[in-house]
């Protein structure tokens, strides 16, 4: 048996060697899951072979960093740089953004597990418990969905087209939710993931983005029919209660909320990606974080 030794507030703990937390670890580096858990399989055999029985956590990382710098030196410096992330005293937030069909709830559920994230929250349960507290004589706009919430709209658009500002007005409710849950994931010190259609640049507080431990992402479906395939794939599944026709119905309003989420993220410099690849688009994701947050702890 391997031991790992570490401290928590001056409280020293040991834990058991896991090869199978050290391969998900590893595969921040992009390692595929077979090449990361054969990696940790000889980084196991090479701890027994040198009669290592107890470990500390900071000179295991360096164990760790010294055999990938062996394999790939771009591997190394990922991995070191990740850790490097994960020791910062602050949380870490990501901000997922998109139109409807994009996939920003199933890249929250990769993004989570290759980081080794535990909290997801979607706006659209945001939304859920808004509609709770606001009725729908109040606020008709938060009862429709975000691309048909023009439809409420009691007052004609004036600064924008309809479809826009029945989407601004359904973004600014939800917005109350997201800020509150970054404000008390900061608080708490919980790295949180917090996806859906309501994450727009421009829209959350500046003072909050500003944090420096905050990173948003808006994700695009560039190629149309790829786009309409997503809602083919989501409506097939049996729970899904919305038919393909209500989106195919609305689909040329979907895209033109993406358009004014595109134009928005390149004017609030966010990091934009194309969601055509779904393993592509978790790389440029973990690579992003790594690059914002790596070089800044590195000092620490």
């Amino acid at each position: 048996m391997i031991w790992v030794v570490g401290n928590v507030d001056g409280n020293t703990y040991k834990e058991p060697f896991s090869k199978g937390i050290l391969a998900r670890s590893l595969r921040i580096s992009n390692l595929g899951l077979d090449e990361a858990h054969e990696i940790a399989n000889e980084i196991e055999e090479n701890l027994i072979n040198e009669n290592i029985t107890e470990i500390t956590v900071n000179d295991l990382v360096n164990y760790i960093s010294r055999h990938l710098n062996k394999i790939d030196s771009n591997i190394s410096n990922k991995y070191t740089r990740w850790r490097s992330v994960r020791k910062s005293d602050e949380p870490l937030i990501i901000l997922i953004g998109g139109a409807s069909g994009v996939g920003t709830s199933s890249m929250a559920f990769e993004l989570a597990n290759r980081l080794g994230l535990k909290n997801i929250i979607g706006t659209d349960m945001i939304r859920e418990v808004m509609r709770k507290i606001v009725s729908k004589e109040l606020n008709p706009v938060i009862h429709k969905s975000s691309f048909d919430a023009y439809e409420s709209i009691r007052t004609p658009a004036i600064r924008v087209d309809a479809v826009i500002e029945g989407f601004i007005s359904h973004v600014d409710v939800v917005n109350v939710g997201i800020e509150a849950i970054i404000e008390r994931s900061i608080k708490e010190g919980i790295s949180t993931i917090i996806e859906g259609v309501h994450v727009v640049p421009g829209f959350i507080r500046e003072d909050l983005l500003e944090k420096g431990n905050v990173i948003m992402f808006t994700l695009t479906v560039d190629d149309e029919e790829t786009h309409k395939q997503r809602f083919y794939t989501r409506c097939r599944q049996p729970w899904v209660k919305r038919s393909l026709d209500h989106y195919m119905e609305n689909f040329g309003i979907i895209r033109k909320t993406q358009n004014f989420l595109i134009d928005q993220a390149k004017i609030h410099n966010v990091h934009v990606i194309n969601n055509a690849d779904f393993r592509n688009t978790i790389d440029l994701m973990v690579n992003d974080i790594i690059e914002e947050f790596g070089g800044e702890n590195d000092d620490k």
